[in-house]
């Protein structure tokens, strides 16, 4: 098959849906092997597709942006990274659950480290490209400045400053899925996994169905951003607090502060207290998951956020599911199965304060064998008036709370503001 040249690329297109084509065979991934070398590396690069031993590309969904400047001349097809200077300000692990098959399917725990690790590999011409990003950076808050205010945060001069800034560490995640690891995690058998997400994705990657022996694939959705408060060697430590709010993207209530979900405030909390813990002597971690809408986007959202308020009687907490489901089909797609993983690379295996009241959250992450020590429910002076709706039914649909739970007829009573 032939194409326009694009940016001086080879004008033939070599298909890679079958696994005798053309070229040497791949350089095999063992998944959870014992060393770096013998796991092999991930290579997703298109500029040389015989290399290539996954499926799919590398930036998650920001993949059809680079095809897009690729298409429009603004980037050359053969470009390879400059990665000069580029490697993590902190080291994490290498930790156990780096070599346990079972423990970490979602995302590749050598993906910050390509060039210590794969050096060999890059050398012979390979173009490994990092799916793991470490930096250092100040975030500021004004629920942080306002807990300082308030006496409830203390400024020390290192982890919390003065103007209100927090150092942090963090970390940047693109997800790479074991399939046979993925398929197990949530019961299934591995060819039907790999079919609904050929079909479900209009056939977007023939090799799902084609290529059994490329067992790796790259998806093409949004990863996980992490925010380390205090020292990591902690994380690992015994004897030292662990915290930890794992935060499902909500982009209305997160950034532009919509009332009628807890997400913002249970996010500013969650920072809270990873703040003291780390002040405490021990370490504060924020996962941040691009699942926004409860992963079923946010038009979704902002249709059931519709049928909510214009429903007979009002949005209504004991409506609050149906609602979501008589639109979507389904109550929540996050399916936390795969959330551990991101503790597991980073050596949590205790958790003395889990900011959360997920009843989804806490089961996925005892179930991997991480121990919660004590959840911390949102403080009920935090929860908007609009949100009452929200965090009433989901007490009485099992999340965790140290208060009361409504019975149906309570509920029904609860209700949030129409469309005005």
């Amino acid at each position: 098959m032939t194409m326009p040249n694009l940016n001086g690329g080879s004008r033939h297109i070599v298909l890679t849906s079958h696994p005798n084509g053309f070229g040497p065979k791949p350089i095999p991934i063992v998944w959870g092997a014992k060393e770096p070398n013998e796991r092999g590396p991930v290579i997703a690069t298109l500029t040389k597709r015989t290399h290539r031993n996954v499926i799919g590309t590398h930036s998650g969904s920001y993949a059809i942006y680079r095809a897009l400047a690729v298409a429009s001349g603004a980037l050359q097809t053969d470009h390879r990274a400059d990665l000069t200077n580029t490697s993590p300000v902190e080291q994490i692990g290498p930790h156990p659950s780096w070599f346990d098959p079972e423990k970490i399917v979602s995302l590749d725990p050598f993906g910050a480290m390509i060039g210590e690790v794969f050096g060999s590999y890059c050398q012979e011409g390979y173009d490994i490209r990092p799916t793991i990003a470490i930096t250092q950076a100040h975030i500021n808050m004004p629920e942080i400045q306002d807990a300082v205010v308030k006496g409830r945060l203390q400024v020390d001069g290192k982890i919390l400053k003065a103007n209100g800034d927090l150092v942090v560490t963090k970390a940047a995640i693109e997800p790479v899925w074991y399939l046979p690891g993925v398929a197990k995690r949530f019961g299934i058998t591995e060819a039907d996994l790999r079919r609904a997400l050929f079909e479900q994705t209009g056939g977007m990657f023939p090799e799902l169905v084609t290529r059994s022996d490329l067992e790796v694939f790259l998806p093409p959705i949004g990863g996980v951003t992490v925010y380390i408060v205090g020292d990591i060697a902690a994380i690992a430590d015994p004897n030292r607090p662990v915290a930890v709010r794992v935060h499902d993207e909500c982009n209305g209530s997160d950034v532009f502060g919509s009332d009628i979900c807890t997400c913002r405030p249970y996010l500013a909390h969650g920072i809270e207290v990873c703040i003291q813990t780390a002040q405490e002597g021990g370490v504060g971690i924020i996962v941040y998951c691009r699942k926004e809408g409860r992963a079923l986007g946010e038009v979704t959202k902002f249709l059931v956020y519709n049928a909510r308020k214009r429903q007979e009687g009002g949005d209504r907490a004991d409506a609050y599911f149906a609602r979501t489901e008589c639109v979507a089909g389904v109550q929540d797609m996050r399916f936390q199965e795969l959330m551990p993983d991101v503790l597991h690379w980073l050596g949590v295996t205790r958790i003395d304060r889990m900011v959360s009241m997920s009843n989804m959250k806490f089961n996925a992450v005892t179930q991997s064998g991480i121990e919660i020590i004590e959840r911390i429910p949102i403080p009920e002076e935090l929860i908007p008036q609009d949100a009452k709706v929200e965090i009433e039914a989901k007490k009485a649909a099992g999340y965790f709370t140290t208060g009361e739970v409504l019975d149906a007829s309570e509920l029904a009573e609860v209700k949030g503001r129409s469309i005005e």
